[in-house]
């Protein structure tokens, strides 16, 4: 049957998340740190305001761009925000998670071949949306050295005259890096001088610790030139309501409008009727899931380096990124052995891409009672394999 499939179809690899979760799903009591999305149920005036939605009967498509309301209370937070005016009538467009808000712009802008420079370690679906929107993902690497901040001779030295837009995506899944104003106006300098777009995936704006978050577009010269996604899913605990935003200007967004309404029709009612009362009402729950995040942040990077996996501090999102170079073994079998032996799930680097080789990602958003226990069994793991100078005994007892 495979000759029916196309070649695109075919070359496009599968997730090197899912493995994990396929193994772990086959287990009894598997402690998971793969798994990147909140912990908590989204908050109880969201879901009603969901329900009421349903009760009322509002059970049809919206406008497709998306619940004019909506759109104008997305503007209004920018502008609050960042002091950055996108008009609701064209510059917001509301997607099925940031996920169709990628493709969606990759594929207004790219033609076949066109290159995409995407920063990694990296969302696995980045480079795998750039070839299904038919370009050529060229992969830009980042290190520990550098606290996974992408520079501007990194960008550089991957221009080709085929070059078309420049992919970032900070705070990073998967390191927890958010780059300094000084490293992204390195992007924006290298994106003026060669003439390209800027897709900022933001998604994780609001969960960022000790710093503040610089929206890509309100950089010198950077709103006409900036595609900016977000969304609901990780600040608001919403990731099921599948309700993500573009703001850009008209020119991008009336473009990525015309497949949207082909593709989509629009999002879905209920999560747009949650996600405007997330906007309106939902700062404080914003405020309370962040400190928490914060807390467990610092419990699980602690951990790491006291075990002797050396993990640099992530400023954002909810992940963790220690090196697994200690142990000389390579981030895959590292996993898998932890895995089945102790029943603790973590995903290897190289899932995100070449720079993420000898290192593993660690999600902490999940309880405290589980990161101890997690590095409880970490620690007998190092020290089952005998390294116990790295391992302190007892410390992590859950």
């Amino acid at each position: 049957m495979s000759r029916y499939l196309s070649r695109s179809a075919q070359k496009l690899r599968p997730s090197g998340i899912r493995r994990y979760f396929d193994i772990a799903a086959t287990m009894d009591d598997v402690v998971t740190l793969g798994i990147g999305e909140p912990d908590f149920v989204t908050p109880a005036h969201i879901v009603e305001a969901g329900v009421e939605s349903l009760r009322q009967g509002l059970t049809g498509y919206t406008s497709n761009a998306g619940n004019y309301e909506l759109r104008a209370a997305i503007a209004a937070q920018i502008e609050r925000r960042y002091g950055l005016r996108y008009s609701p009538d064209a510059e917001v467009l509301v997607t099925v998670g940031v996920s169709e808000a990628l493709y969606l712009a990759l594929k207004v802008l790219l033609d076949p071949g066109d290159e995409v420079l995407v920063v990694e370690p990296c969302f696995v679906a980045n480079p795998a949306l750039v070839e299904t929107a038919g370009g050529v993902p060229v992969m830009a690497p980042t290190s520990a050295a550098d606290d996974f901040q992408i520079t501007g001779p990194a960008l550089e030295a991957r221009i080709t005259p085929r070059s078309k837009a420049i992919l970032i995506s900070y705070p990073s899944n998967p390191t927890g890096a958010a780059l300094t104003r000084e490293h992204l106006l390195q992007v924006a300098d290298i994106a003026e001088k060669h003439d390209l777009v800027v897709i900022s995936d933001e998604i994780y704006e609001r969960l960022v610790y000790g710093i503040e978050h610089i929206n890509f577009a309100s950089l010198p010269n950077m709103y006409e030139r900036t595609i900016v996604l977000s969304g609901m899913s990780k600040s608001y605990a919403m990731t099921g309501w599948r309700i993500g935003y573009v703001s850009a200007p008209a020119p991008f967004t009336e473009a990525m409008y015309k497949i949207h309404q082909y593709l989509i029709m629009s999002a879905p009612t209920t999560g747009q009727v949650a996600a405007l009362q997330a906007i309106l009402h939902g700062e404080s729950d914003v405020e309370a899931m962040r400190q928490e995040y914060d807390r467990r942040r610092r419990l699980i990077v602690d951990g790491f380096n006291r075990l002797g996996l050396t993990c640099f501090e992530p400023r954002g999102a909810f992940y963790a990124f220690p090196s697994i170079a200690a142990t000389g073994m390579d981030d895959e079998t590292f996993c898998e052995e932890l895995l089945r032996s102790e029943r603790l799930a973590l995903i290897p680097g190289s899932a995100f891409g070449e720079s993420g080789r000898g290192f593993v990602r660690a999600s902490y958003a999940t309880s405290e009672a589980n990161i101890r226990e997690a590095l409880a069994r970490l620690e007998r793991f190092l020290a089952a394999h005998g390294f116990t100078e790295r391992a302190r005994a007892g410390e992590f007892a859950a």
